[in-house]
């Protein structure tokens, strides 16, 4: 793979900023050492938002699933446990009508003093769905997903009552809501297809990506903005990416570790398939993670996909390899893409989580510190080459064949 030129001049598409998300584990269950449970370990739980409160994080999400713990609830323990880290709720607009869901949201923003963030998901698989009684096809799920954003947005400063007449939703004489701690909370919409371009440019705070080949998602950051903009809007949204980094010491260590991992993920979702359904996602954004993966596991600097493949792409699950320099320069290619938010999430969580924030954040913030006090690019990416030196890849084949 021949190296971009890295020279002294920032990209023209290259954020200013970045802030880091995490995703909140409930229990020490991971992919690598399941643990059966549908629990909450307190303890744990409690130790695990600290160390993210420690080491830098600026967000975690809070996921929602059909058998999982209420994002609400646990999003709201978030708020009381930390001081600073901002709670993301994962909200399916089928489980929540969207006045309750502007209340909960409202309040757990005043609870935090103005740290809520939203994501809506809209449903990437019918069978999810119907275990919580949502039978819409999918690609109505997404104007559904639009006419909720309306209603928050319309909830949450509305003046005097009002009443809604929709396809998805109707209520009479609302309001006005109870009010969020500054005013807005910011929305979040992600997905690969049409339909979530079309909604999430429009009228998303925030855009979400899973990790993707730099080429591959600039042209989708491209999409997503150009429908922003034919909407008449002036801000854009931002863009959030997200990977799953294996780190070490030095490249080599990484990729060691990388392939130890990759052989436990897949033993531990070959036992559990069975309960995402056979055959080929029907998500859009996972069938991509697969076309990637079938067409080459090494892209650009560090991004991984096997990974993916032997989860059947099941969520984010592309990863970033290398020593934490390595990855580091390899997030702020994305940065240089058009990336604000990136969520990096690890297979050892907690040790993960505490890694990254030792190792790997503040290197990232170093980059663009000097960046805005030079107006030029630093050494970090040009000094870390990754996958663009010929021994990064024996590195990775030779773990892979050993």
């Amino acid at each position: 793979m021949t190296a971009p030129n890295v020279d002294s001049t920032i990209p023209a598409t290259a954020s200013p900023e970045v802030e880091f998300i995490s995703l909140s584990h409930l229990n020490p269950s991971t992919e690598l050492n399941p643990v059966p449970s549908r629990g909450i370990d307190l303890k744990y739980f409690r130790r695990y938002v600290r160390s993210l409160e420690e080491g830098g994080y600026d967000y975690t999400l809070l996921p929602y699933g059909a058998g999982s713990a209420d994002s609400f609830v646990v999003a709201s323990a978030v708020g009381q446990l930390t001081e600073r880290i901002k709670p993301i709720v994962a909200l399916r607009p089928n489980t929540t009508f969207p006045t309750v869901g502007a209340q909960k949201l409202a309040t757990l923003d005043q609870l935090t003093e103005g740290r809520a963030v939203v994501h809506l998901i809209s449903g990437g698989s019918d069978a999810e769905q119907a275990r919580q009684g949502d039978y819409l096809p999918k690609e109505r799920r997404y104007a559904r997903t639009s006419e909720y954003v309306d209603v928050l947005r319309r909830s949450w400063t509305e003046p005097a009552a009002f009443s809604h007449d929709g396809e998805f939703y109707k209520f009479d004489d609302f309001g006005p809501g109870f009010a969020p701690y500054g005013g807005q909370i910011p929305i979040s919409i992600g997905g690969s297809s049409d339909e979530a371009f079309q909604v999430g440019g429009e009228k998303a705070d925030i855009f979400s990506f899973w990790g993707e080949p730099l080429d591959d998602l600039r042209a989708e950051i491209e999409r997503v903005h150009a429908i922003a903009r034919a909407a008449g809007r002036t801000t854009l949204p931002r863009i959030w990416v997200t990977f799953r980094p294996i780190i070490a010491q030095t490249d080599k260590l990484a990729w060691e570790k990388a392939h130890e991992y990759v052989a436990k993920v897949a033993d531990t979702w070959g036992k559990i398939s069975h309960r995402y359904g056979p055959g080929t996602p029907q998500n859009v954004g996972s069938q991509r993670a697969l076309a990637f993966a079938d067409k080459s596991e090494l892209y650009d600097r560090a991004l991984w996909t096997k990974t993916a493949a032997v989860t059947n792409a099941a969520g984010a699950s592309t990863a970033l390899v290398g020593s934490p320099e390595t990855v580091a320069a390899a997030i702020v290619d994305y940065v240089d893409r058009g990336a604000s938010l990136v969520s990096i999430r690890g297979y050892d969580t907690l040790a993960d989580a505490v890694d990254y924030g030792r190792f790997v954040l503040p290197l990232v913030r170093e980059e663009l510190a000097h960046r805005k006090a030079t107006g030029e690019r630093g050494r970090l990416q040009a000094e870390n080459p990754g996958n663009y030196s010929p021994q990064y890849t024996e590195y990775a084949t030779a773990g892979a064949l050993s």
